[in-house]
C-alpha cells in the first residue's frame, strides 16, 4: 500500500498533531502542514467548515480530497504503516488499548494539571492536586508495564508509543519535575528513548524536561483572558460590519466572550439560574439513606421541571473499552474532575457488560435546561466523549431510564447486563 499523502491543518506545537506527523516520519507518508494556518480564523472559514463542519484541529485532507479526517488518533492511524499499526489483530488491539487509555486516563489529568500553570485554565488548588494524583496513579501503572519492556506493545515503536508520548509531552515539559520522575524510572527511560528517536525529534525537536516543581503565575491566565477578550471584541466588530454573513449565527457565543469574566460565574455558574423548588441536597440525602423504593418516588415528587433538567449520556467509544476496572476508572476520573458541579448536579452512571464487551451510559440531573459543561472551563475535559440527550420529564421513557439507572438495574440497548455503577452526588 502506497504511503498516504495530504495536508494537515494545525497550529504550531500542537501535541495532538505531533501524533500524525511522527507517524508520517516512520511510514514515509508525505504529510504537509497547511501554511499560514491561523487558529480561530482558518478553522472558522467557510471553506474549512465545508470540509470539517466541527471546525476542530488537527484536521487532515488527502491529496485527492477523498479522505477528510479529524481526531488525532484517526489521522495518525491513516498515515501510519503496518509496523506502527500492528501486523496482526491482537497487536492492533493492544495498540488501540493504549491509545484509548492515553485519551481516558492520561489526557484529562495531564491537561487539568498542566493548563493552569500555562495560564490556559483558572488555577484551583484542589482540582490541580486531584489531577496530579490521577496522573501519577496512571503513570505508576505505566511504570510497572515498562519494567520489562522497551516499548509499550512490541519490540519496536508503534502507534501506542507515539500516542502516549505525545499525550505526556506537556506534562514532562512543565510539571513532572526531577523529584516526581525519580519514582517513575521506567516511564522516564521510555520517554527519553522516544524523545531521541530521529523520527520523533524531527517533529518535536529537543525536549527540555521540567527542571523544578511548577509555580503558579496568575498573570499568565489574566494575559490570555485579556487577549481572548480583545480577539472576541475584534470579531464581534467585524460581524457587526457584515451583518448578512452566515457566520452571524455564532455571534451569541462570541459576544459572551466579550464580557469581562464575572467572579460569580467563576465560582459557580449555576448561581445565576433560578433556584426553583427542587432541593438537590435533600434528594441526595434521601437517595443515600433510603432504598430505591422510596428515593425514586421522592425524586419525582420533588422534581422541578421548570428549573431543572434530566439528561441521558452515552459513551461514544465503547469499542475502545477493555478491562472493566479501567472503564470504571474512566467514570471515576470524570466525576473527580467535575467536583465543582456536585452542588447542583446528580448522576448515576452505569457500566454494562464485561471485559472487552461493555458500554457506559448514565442519567444526569442538574439545574437549568442547557448542557451544563460549557458553562465552566473546569467542566469541559470529559463531556465531549459522550453523546448527550435531553429527556422529557413527563415521558414514560424518562421514567423508566430514571428507574433503571437510579436503581442500577436493567440492560443497555444491546441487552448487556448491568455490571456496576457509580453515583455523582
Amino acid at each position: 500500500m502506497a504511503a498516504a499523502t495530504g495536508v494537515l491543518y494545525t497550529y504550531p506545537e500542537n501535541f495532538r498533531a505531533y501524533k500524525a506527523l511522527i507517524a508520517a516520519q516512520y511510514s514515509g507518508a508525505d504529510v504537509k502542514v497547511a501554511p499560514n494556518f491561523v487558529f480561530g480564523e482558518t478553522n472558522k472559514s467557510e471553506d474549512f467548515l465545508k470540509k470539517f463542519p466541527a471546525g476542530k484541529v488537527p484536521a487532515f485532507e488527502s491529496a485527492d480530497g477523498k479522505v477528510l479526517l479529524t481526531e488525532s488518533n484517526a489521522i495518525a492511524y491513516y498515515v501510519a504503516n503496518e509496523a506502527l499499526r500492528g501486523a496482526d489483530l491482537a497487536t492492533r488491539a493492544r495498540i488501540w488499548q493504549w491509545a484509548s487509555w492515553a485519551d481516558s486516563e492520561l489526557l484529562p489529568a495531564s491537561c487539568a494539571w498542566v493548563f493552569p500553570y500555562l495560564g490556559i485554565m483558572q488555577f484551583n488548588k484542589q482540582n490541580v492536586e486531584r489531577a496530579k494524583s490521577d496522573l501519577l496513579a496512571a503513570l505508576k501503572i505505566l511504570d510497572g508495564h515498562l519494567l520489562t519492556r522497551t516499548f509499550l506493545v512490541t519490540e519496536r515503536v508503534t502507534l501506542a508509543d507515539i500516542v502516549v508520548y505525545a499525550t505526556l509531552l506537556h506534562a514532562f515539559q512543565n510539571v513532572l519535575d526531577p523529584g516526581v520522575r525519580a519514582a517513575l524510572v521506567n516511564v522516564q527511560r521510555w520517554f527519553v528513548t522516544m524523545a531521541h528517536q530521529p523520527q520523533v525529534a524531527r517533529v518535536a525537536g529537543e525536549v527540555a524536561l521540567c527542571a523544578a516543581p511548577p509555580t503558579y503565575d496568575p498573570k499568565k491566565y489574566q494575559e490570555l483572558t485579556n487577549k481572548k477578550q480583545e480577539g472576541g471584541k475584534k470579531e464581534k466588530k467585524e460581524k457587526k460590519e457584515q451583518p448578512k454573513k452566515k457566520e452571524q449565527a455564532a455571534e451569541p457565543v462570541e459576544a459572551a466572550e466579550d464580557e469581562p469574566p464575572k467572579e460569580k460565574e467563576a465560582k459557580d455558574p449555576f448561581d445565576l439560574m433560578p433556584k426553583g423548588t427542587f432541593n438537590m441536597d435533600d434528594f441526595k440525602r434521601c437517595y443515600s439513606n433510603e432504598d430505591e423504593a422510596k428515593s425514586i418516588p421522592y425524586f419525582w415528587e420533588k422534581f422541578d421541571p421548570e428549573n431543572y433538567s434530566i439528561w441521558y449520556a452515552e459513551y461514544k467509544y465503547p469499542q475502545e473499552l477493555a478491562k472493566v476496572f479501567m472503564s470504571c476508572n474512566l467514570i471515576t476520573g470524570m466525576f473527580q474532575r467535575l467536583d465543582k458541579m456536585r452542588k447542583q448536579a446528580f448522576a448515576s452512571v452505569c457500566l454494562f457488560g464485561g471485559d472487552n464487551d461493555s458500554t457506559i451510559s448514565g442519567v444526569w440531573v442538574w439545574r437549568g435546561h442547557e448542557l451544563a459543561f460549557p458553562l465552566s472551563p473546569d467542566w469541559q475535559i470529559d463531556y465531549e466523549s459522550y453523546e448527550w440527550r435531553k429527556l422529557d420529564p413527563a415521558s414514560e421513557e424518562t421514567k423508566k431510564l430514571v428507574q433503571d439507572y437510579f436503581s442500577w438495574s436493567g440492560t443497555d440497548k444491546a441487552g448487556r447486563k448491568f455490571n456496576q455503577g457509580k453515583v455523582f452526588k
